[in-house]
């Protein structure tokens, strides 16, 4: 592959990194409400989640799903239910949870996060589609297909990881400065809000 269109492609990839979608609003939702271990693990399970949904697209699944309203739909509200139901459970557990308890407990685990947006980033299928329509353009047709397609995949995985880890660090860093039981309550609501909106927006996903 030419280093010229490589180069455009990972440009590409740094603009929908930056862009914040349902999948940047999830890892933000887990930081303000769970801390940024728990965000970082929801960037690698979103990390794989983008592998994942890549190499089915290049595979040619993703031509399947985009001729397929059915799938289409029954993947993305599946998607947004689970966000959804996220967000409410963080918004219960901050209900329960008395302002002069000393500890207070992240409303969403490690695991968990991994493998929701594990689920998220592999089965988004305006991602699916999105790849099937943009990234055969920087394969080059005298050149041996797979080869450059692992190239697409783990450059594109690599910079979004990267600014999926910057939004969690940044979010768990201005979320660390509610100290207090009362603030730590607000911050999980707030997390609880994030988490729905990002499944409503997943919902509102035209294909």
């Amino acid at each position: 592959m030419d280093y010229r269109v490589w180069l455009g492609f990972a440009a590409a990839a740094f603009l929908m990194g930056v862009l914040p979608g349902p999948g940047v609003m999830s890892i933000v939702g887990y930081a303000i409400g769970s801390g940024r271990r728990v965000a970082l693990a929801s960037v690698g399970g979103m990390a794989i989640g983008n592998m994942l949904a890549m190499t089915l697209s290049l595979a040619g699944v993703g031509a399947l799903l985009a001729t397929s309203a059915l799938a289409f739909t029954i993947l993305k509200l599946a998607g947004a239910a689970y966000l959804i139901l996220l967000g409410v459970r963080t918004l219960l557990s901050a209900g329960r949870r008395p302002v002069g308890e000393p500890t207070v407990a992240p409303a969403i685990g490690m695991r968990t996060a991994f493998l929701g947006n594990l689920a998220i980033g592999t089965f988004h299928p305006k991602t699916i589609v999105f790849f099937v329509a943009f990234a055969p353009q920087f394969i080059m047709a005298d050149r041996p297909y797979w080869s450059q397609a692992v190239l697409l995949i783990a450059t594109f995985c690599g910079v979004v990881a990267m600014t999926d880890g910057l939004y969690a660090v940044l979010a768990a860093r201005a979320a660390g400065f509610l100290r207090g039981h009362r603030s730590l309550r607000w911050s999980k609501r707030v997390s609880g809000v994030v988490l729905i909106g990002s499944g409503l927006a997943t919902a509102a996903t035209r294909g």
